[in-house]
């Protein structure tokens, strides 16, 4: 960056960002493997639920004019197992949660208010027409919209479109990924370590973090610094939905990823963003790809990935809400603020009598991702003067598994 070039807000990089995330193309999914996707399409129900009128109790089904009373029972309805004909006047048919309301009956008496003795039932209230009994469609109509274009689908979802008789579902398709580390120094975890050499973390960090975020990943690298093998590395990356690299995107004289990208036609659209740590993050394009030139530190890495990479990937999902998603609580400690850049500080939530607190952690240069591994969120602290207090209501991006 040259010294005198502006830095653009967070918020200015990532308008940029997802004004190029265009959503990728559709694909038919089975229900079952729904699970973090996005749906392309609204979705209706298929059926009436509850498709029957069922007991919300274990208990009886009478007759409303029939109590109080004793009266006879006459079957016993199980789930699944409904009533071999219509329920007279002046009986009761035992029935189990989830039950099939049988025709005639017009309410159900929980168990724990009967008195049963010699396959008789005494009922010793009146019990109001349609007590404990689950209305046909009082949960969802049959053809009534269920989940919106744009959800993203988690448990609560999959259930829904299961329960609704929705065996297959339209998504947006998962973004494919190339994760690709440089640097010389780098070596795999396990192996031995020479003079001036470390174990490579970005890799596997980029690569769980995209995952998480729906994508299909798959790593180069890590990748030394000679012009030949990026540029072959890059090349291949470039054939993905999306690039991520991290390292070699300063200014050094081993620096070369920005360079080579352009020299493989990726068109940039900005270069450093006024964030604390991740400000050399670089985003372009060649054609539908997008590509994120992150930078060496890891935890200025996994800021960049948090703050532009996972939205990005959402938006290509078609999201609603591609976020980041901040959440908001109380700092236990003070933070400095910066008159240059924003800050993101990596911090541990505990629960109290007042809610969510922030706790800063020790050690947040962007080389401690050992220190950051003790943190579960990155504290959004605005560039200006003076400090956060104590006790101040702040934002926060969560640092989920």
């Amino acid at each position: 960056m040259h010294p005198m070039t502006p830095l653009l807000s967070i918020e200015a990089a990532l308008a940029r960002v997802l004004a190029r995330a265009r959503p990728l193309e559709a694909e038919r999914v089975p229900v079952a493997e729904t699970a973090g996707r996005v749906l392309a399409e609204d979705v209706g129900s298929s059926v009436d639920l509850p498709p029957f009128p069922s007991s919300a109790m274990d208990g009886f089904a009478v007759r409303t004019a029939d109590t109080p009373g004793r009266l006879p029972v006459v079957f016993r309805i199980a789930a699944g197992v409904p009533a071999d004909r219509p329920l007279g006047p002046g009986e009761a048919m035992e029935i189990s949660t989830g039950g099939a309301v049988p025709e005639g009956a017009d309410a159900v008496v929980p168990i724990e208010n009967v008195v049963l003795s010699d396959n008789e039932v005494e009922i010793s209230e009146a019990t109001p027409s349609g007590a404990h009994i689950r209305p046909v469609g009082g949960d969802v109509l049959a053809g009534a919209a269920l989940l919106a274009a744009g959800t993203q689908i988690g448990p609560a979802q999959v259930g829904a479109l299961a329960a609704a008789g929705v065996a297959e579902v339209v998504c947006v398709r998962r973004p494919r990924v190339v994760v690709l580390s440089t640097g010389t120094e780098l070596r795999a975890p396990g192996e031995e370590l020479a003079a001036g050499q470390i174990y490579e973390s970005n890799g596997p960090m980029l690569a769980a973090a995209v995952a998480s975020a729906g994508a299909v990943v798959v790593r180069i690298g890590p990748v030394p610094d000679d012009e030949t093998a990026q540029r072959e590395a890059l090349e291949r990356g470039l054939q993905a939905d999306v690039l991520v690299s991290s390292g070699g995107v300063s200014v050094g004289p081993h620096d070369l990823v920005r360079r080579l990208s352009a020299e493989l036609g990726v068109e940039e659209e900005f270069w450093g963003v006024a964030v604390r740590p991740g400000k050399p993050v670089s985003f372009g394009t060649r054609g539908r790809t997008l590509v994120f030139g992150l930078p060496g530190n890891p935890v200025s890495a996994l800021v960049a990935v948090e703050l532009f990479v996972r939205p990005a990937l959402l938006a290509l999902q078609g999201a609603g809400d591609p976020g980041p998603r901040y959440e908001s609580a109380r700092l236990a400690a003070p933070l400095r603020r910066r008159a240059e850049r924003d800050e993101l500080a990596r911090a541990r939530t505990s629960r109290g009598a007042d809610g969510t607190m922030l706790e800063p952690v020790s050690g947040q240069e962007s080389h401690m991702i050992a220190r950051a591994a003790a943190a579960d969120a990155l504290v959004l602290v605005p560039q200006g003067e003076g400090e956060l207090a104590a006790g101040d209501i702040v934002r926060y991006l969560p640092l989920r598994p």
